[in-house]
């Protein structure tokens, strides 16, 4: 018999006065929360050039997740891939395994390439996640990036955005409607159709994945929805940009700027007491990460570990010097939740728990105290869009 963790917290609480209290501190307003995520890369590691089984592998995931919640993060994210080095092809799976094993850290996917899948069965999957997991369910859309999504499921640059936004609009309707009637372009239409189960979470919260194109943007801003930039491969200004023009859209919309709501991911994570032991320990990550890169085809956009520190969202350095970081992005992105990398390669699993351990003790009261963020409001409440424009 499997253990069924107590029914958490939610992320949400429609009370935005709630004291809400991590660790030692106490805070009476809504604060900035942090998210642990993963693509699951699959490699030799960048120091002891030993490569796990790809059962080690997924099972180092899952202890990673044991292990944020412990420390008090506020959510988990698993991405999508369907390509080398990944191993992330089957996120409702892998998120499901930790649902079993956590009771309180939200769980996100990041992201959810619906321009691969089937809404329908998508649908299916992530209602069942939403039950298993007892509401701590936040999902993460995209339409996907890699070569051999062409070749494994005959998705091309061309139509890859027009089945993003198709199935992203079908989705959603299964979500909230018991019965669907509907017909579109890229799967046999549906007549009076139901899913099942029905989600615990009505509406669930979605957010909209967006690296550099306004197409995720624009998407987000038409339906009312967070959008979450990657902010990984470019320096800010681009993402800063986008994020610009989705509050611009949003109103466009006839929505109040202000009430457009933004997370942002980071190029990488490692503190230490001292900045010089950061870019130590790091460095090996970074170089590997840049060979991965050309293996790829990826241009290099940051020629050393220290550019990438100074123009990238790289969160390395001492406590202090990743605290003024996030806080100057946040002044031009506005982002109210932070994404964190979350892989421990390079490092040694003491090195692991310890730099996590840090973020938790000396970078995230100091951000949680200046950073005010509406995550503590209801999905409904942040969602409430039926009644504008469509």
């Amino acid at each position: 018999m499997i253990r069924r963790p107590p029914r958490s917290t939610p992320l949400y609480s429609s009370a935005a006065s709630d004291v809400y209290k991590r660790q030692d501190a106490t805070y009476e307003r809504p604060i900035m929360k942090f998210l642990a995520m993963t693509l699951i890369p699959y490699a030799p590691d960048p120091v002891t050039r030993i490569q796990q089984s790809t059962t080690d592998r997924l099972r180092s995931v899952i202890e990673t997740a044991i292990l944020v919640e412990e420390l008090g993060f506020d959510g988990y994210g698993v991405g999508e891939r369907h390509e080398r080095p990944y191993l992330s092809s089957s996120p409702p799976v892998v998120l499901s395994y930790i649902a079993a094993r956590t009771s309180t850290i939200r769980l996100f996917t990041t992201v959810t390439t619906l321009s691969l899948l089937d809404p329908v069965r998508a649908y299916e999957d992530y209602a069942t996640l939403d039950h298993l997991s007892e509401g701590r369910l936040d999902l993460m859309i995209g339409k996907g990036n890699g070569t051999a999504q062409a070749e494994l499921f005959h998705v091309t640059t061309e139509d890859q955005w027009a089945r993003n936004r198709e199935g992203y609009e079908l989705f959603r309707r299964l979500w909230r409607e018991d019965k669907v009637t509907w017909a579109g372009q890229f799967r046999p239409p549906l007549h009076e159709a139901e899913t099942w189960p029905r989600p615990l979470q009505q509406p669930i919260r979605i957010w909209h994945g967006s690296a550099t194109s306004e197409r995720s943007v624009e998407l987000a801003a038409k339906w009312g929805d967070p959008l979450f930039s990657a902010n990984v491969t470019n320096p800010i200004e681009r993402y800063a940009e986008l994020v610009r023009h989705y509050r611009e859209r949003w109103a466009h919309h006839g929505r109040d700027p202000k009430e457009a709501l933004v997370g942002a991911g980071s190029a990488g994570y490692y503190a230490a007491k001292d900045s010089q032991d950061a870019l130590k320990s790091y460095r090996p990550v970074f170089q590997a990460r840049q060979e991965a890169f050309r293996r790829q085809g990826i241009p290099e956009v940051f020629h050393s570990l220290e550019d990438a520190v100074e123009r990238s969202s790289a969160l390395v350095g001492s406590p202090q010097q990743i605290v003024d970081k996030v806080l100057r992005y946040h002044e031009q992105m506005g982002h109210e939740v932070l994404a964190l990398n979350c892989d421990g390669n390079g490092l040694t699993p003491a090195q692991h728990r310890a730099t996590l351990e840090l973020f938790q003790s000396d970078i995230a009261p100091t951000l949680r105290r200046q950073v005010f963020s509406r995550a503590l409001e209801t999905s409904d409440e942040m969602n409430s869009t039926e009644g504008i424009e469509k």
